[in-house]
């Protein structure tokens, strides 16, 4: 398994509640997508499981040895007292399921009904809650209630705000934040040991604190996007012929990476303009940035239509452009 870089403060406390023998049923892994909470959630299980087989293990953190019989086991996909849920491939196979159902949870039960086989606990991921449908929420909310002996529950969610606030309550919430600069690097140059510092140091930009984000973003040009956009601050687009041609650009269905990188970039773009600015410019840099942050969120959580959006974002960079009022002040 992958290391896992970063977080102390949030491993330190989950080995706090497992060594001291006080370990809450279920936990909530809260934080932005893309910085390791599947990761955490995945070595926090294998730990449990791996220090309840024999004697604990001897390594630091949430680290298991890849050679204990345990790790051997969760990598096969065949360890009898651990269940990881997650969205199904469609029978397509190409891409996945809307939801997790509430068949996938119900399904829990065949692991309730037996007591653990290699140590005294079970350990159940659901990567992530918030894709659960209502129905396998209210199904899961009852085993969190009623909770089995001798299982956990860890629980990834990127929103969980938006979860039943039932199933909060019953959690123990650890909020993971992005990771700082040097560790984001160290997990960028773990995961792409080939790949030139210049590639990088573009990837650690984009990701902003989020390897995973970075990663899924590796292949698509990032410079030329973000040099698309500078030149669009910078000289601004007063026929919108600019903007026009990015937007078709990223509108197409080939295109939702790239996408994607732009609702990421475009706010950091006009965040790093306003921080060289003062006065009414500042002033002016800062609504510009508020406004672009709330319409990527939005075009995510909402699915807006893409040309759209990048047309009103290109625009939000165009407004950055020099002009003669702007120049005297």
């Amino acid at each position: 398994m992958s290391p896992l870089l970063g977080h102390d403060d949030a491993v330190a406390a989950f080995r706090d509640a497992l060594d001291s023998g006080r370990l809450h049923h279920a936990w909530l892994i809260a934080g932005p997508v893309g910085i390791g909470k599947a990761l955490f959630a995945d070595k926090a299980a294998l730990r449990v499981l791996a220090d309840g087989a024999g004697s604990p293990v001897e390594a630091p953190g949430l680290d298991v040895p890849d050679t204990h019989p345990s790790a051997h086991l969760v990598a096969a996909g065949s360890h009898p007292d651990f269940v990881r849920l997650e969205r199904l491939t469609k029978e397509s196979g190409t891409e996945l399921a809307r939801s997790i159902t509430v068949d996938q949870v119900r399904g829990l039960q065949r692991l309730f009904a037996t007591t653990p086989s290699m140590s005294p606990w079970r350990a159940v991921v659901v990567d992530a809650v918030d894709d659960l449908e209502r129905n396998a929420a209210n199904a899961l909310l009852k085993n969190l209630e009623e909770p089995p002996p001798s299982t956990v529950f860890l629980l990834v969610s990127h929103s969980p705000e938006q979860l039943l606030p039932t199933i909060r309550s019953r959690c123990r919430v650890l909020r993971l934040a992005p990771l700082k600069s040097d560790v984001m690097t160290s997990a960028l140059h773990i995961a792409l040991p080939d790949a030139g510092e210049d590639e990088l140091a573009a990837l650690a930009e984009t990701g902003a604190g989020a390897p995973g984000r970075a990663l899924a973003f590796r292949g698509l040009d990032i410079a030329a996007l973000d040099q698309a956009m500078a030149t669009l601050a910078a000289r601004g687009d007063p026929s919108n012929a600019g903007r026009s041609a990015l937007a078709q650009s990223l509108a197409l269905k080939a295109a939702q990476p790239r996408y994607e990188a732009f609702l990421a970039r475009a706010p950091a773009l006009i965040a790093a303009a306003a921080r060289s600015r003062r006065g009414p410019a500042l002033a002016e840099a800062l609504a510009l940035w508020e406004r672009a942050t709330v319409l990527a969120g939005s075009a995510r959580r909402l699915s807006l239509d893409p040309q759209a959006t990048v047309f009103e974002l290109a625009g939000l960079l165009a407004a950055l452009a020099p002009t003669p009022d702007r120049d005297a002040a």
